[in-house]
Order: structure tokens, then C-alpha cells, then sequence
């Protein structure tokens, strides 16, 4: 059992110790005590701070829940899923995190040389020195997890893929099937659908970002009529309407957890009461179709 949001440390490689503290202290004052990193992240600095901001002792670890990625490697260009790599980046981020083990290891973006029973070999290292306890992906579709699968004993548990109001292909094409226009593209081999079918939960990483970072679309020029139904309805349930685009997220059947990127306690809190937020089918879709996506 996990929070239904999980917190995302990627931007606190610069945040000062009390901030940090203080956000941190935000989420576990919510019940949310999943925290998402990724050796990457800050070159390694956010595992750092996050470590120093909780105070990081066996106690305190008992009452979290962590998870990291690993693959990127900036450093020369490439993805790398070698064993050899993957069981570096683990002890590279269980030093920086101050534990023993993760609770949850993802592969960070697809490695198009990737060589699965070098990942399956790393994987049961991991598990039978006690380093993490579950495995799942970033950014793949089935059939790169179906290959992974022929080799990797353990379930994968999780799929961290972009998904918004404003970025959600992934379900819009499901609505637009054999349909000739530019929506009923499928761009990720059915990946949603997919991951129902096989337990996997999809974190939605960039709630509230348009494009591929191009802005967030609360409060955006862009969006005057999206953001006018946001308002409604945070009108309507008293809450902001970062809560009722995070709400959006949660009221999809898949049972999704999504991954916040704010360094604001503020923000944060209202991301997490989303949580207490149920929308109605009808605006749930009218959210959809505010956003600019269209039905058949």
C-alpha cells in the first residue's frame, strides 16, 4: 500500500536544508511518505539534500517509502541498462540517501542496446543482497516490458510515463479508435490498457506541464478554457485548481500515482488533497475537452 501522490525530489539539488525540511515535513504531515528520485536528479545532489532534510536515521527510514531511477548517464550520452552500471547507480544512491535498500528501483528511459538478462542478473543481485525490493520502468511501452519480462524474475511494479490534462495521448487515443484523425494515433503501443491488464501502476510524471516542458498550463494564456473549468470546479469543491487538475489524474479508473515536481509546501499541500477530491464523469471529461482534446 502506497500514498496516492508521490512526492518528486528533482528539483531540490538547491533548495536550503530548512526549505527542504519544511517540504518534506509538508508531505509526511499529509500521509505522503513516497518519495520519488533518480540518480540524475542534481547530479545526485537531490538524493543528498533529501537525505539531510529528513535527517536520515534507521528510524526515520522506517517510515519511508523511496524509490529512485537509474540509466541516464549524462555524463557521455547514452543509456546504459548494463548489469554493471545498474548495480553502480543502486550503491551510488543508497550512499547518497543514507539506506541500506530501496524500496522501489525504476529504469530510467529505454535503452536501445539494453541486453535484458544483463537487467535480470542485476535485478536478482540487487534482491538477494537486500539493496531494493521492487522494479519497474520509466517511459516504456508493452513491448519493451514484455522483453524485459522473458528474463526479470520480479514484477514490475510501476511505469512513470508523461501524462496531463493537456499531454494525455495515452488515453485520447483510446478514445479515437479507427478514427482518421490526428487523435486516434497511438503513440505508446497501448501502454495504458497495457499496464492495467498486468497490475502495473503508471505514475504520471509532469502533471501540469504542457508539451515537453514547455510551461505549466494552470494559469497559462494558452489554456483560457481549460483554465476557466479548473476554476469552476475549484469553486465548486473549495479547493485550488492545481488540487482539481491533480484530481483529474486520480479519478481515472487505472488507479494511477502521480508524481509532483514542486519545491512550494503550499502547492505540495494542494497537490496531495486531491486525494480527498472525487470528480463526476461529466467533469472529468469536460476537463478533457477544455483542454482541447476532442471526442469522436
Amino acid at each position: 500500500m502506497v500514498p496516492v501522490v508521490a512526492v518528486g525530489c528533482m528539483r531540490i539539488d538547491g533548495m536550503e536544508q530548512q526549505a527542504a525540511s519544511r517540504l518534506i515535513g509538508t508531505a509526511l504531515e499529509h500521509g505522503a511518505n513516497f518519495f520519488d528520485h533518480a540518480d540524475i536528479y542534481g547530479a545526485g545532489r537531490s538524493e543528498e539534500v533529501f537525505a539531510d532534510a529528513v535527517g536520515m536515521t534507521s528510524s526515520v527510514r522506517e517510515g519511508l517509502i523511496l524509490q529512485s531511477k537509474c540509466g541516464i548517464r549524462p555524463d557521455i550520452q547514452t543509456f546504459d541498462f548494463s548489469r554493471e552500471h545498474i548495480l553502480a547507480s543502486v550503491d551510488g544512491i543508497l550512499k547518497r540517501l543514507r539506506t541500506e535498500y530501496l524500496d522501489v528501483l525504476l529504469l530510467h528511459r529505454p535503452d536501445a542496446l539494453v541486453e535484458p538478462e544483463e537487467v535480470a542478473a542485476a535485478f536478482d543481485q540487487l534482491e538477494q543482497e537486500g539493496k531494493v525490493r521492487h522494479f519497474g520502468v520509466s517511459n516504456q511501452h508493452p513491448r519493451q516490458i514484455e522483453l524485459l519480462k522473458k528474463y526479470v524474475r520480479q514484477p514490475l511494479v510501476a511505469n512513470q510515463l508523461q501524462l496531463s490534462i493537456t499531454n494525455a495521448t495515452m488515453i485520447t487515443s483510446g478514445l479515437n479508435v479507427n478514427m482518421e484523425n490526428a487523435e486516434a494515433v497511438n503513440r505508446d503501443g497501448g501502454v495504458l490498457d497495457y499496464c492495467r491488464l498486468h497490475d502495473i501502476t503508471i505514475q504520471p510524471w509532469s502533471p501540469f506541464q504542457f508539451g515537453f516542458f514547455e510551461g505549466v498550463f494552470i494559469g497559462h494564456a494558452k489554456f483560457p478554457a481549460l483554465n476557466a473549468k479548473l476554476d469552476e470546479l475549484a469553486a465548486k469543491y473549495g479547493v485550488s485548481s492545481t488540487t482539481i487538475a491533480m484530481a483529474w489524474l486520480l479519478r481515472h479508473p487505472a488507479r494511477m500515482q502521480p508524481v509532483t515536481g514542486t519545491t512550494t509546501p503550499e502547492r505540495l499541500a494542494d497537490c496531495l488533497r486531491a486525494a480527498d477530491v472525487t470528480l463526476t464523469r461529466e467533469e472529468w471529461y469536460g476537463l478533457l475537452i477544455a483542454a482541447g482534446n476532442t471526442l469522436p
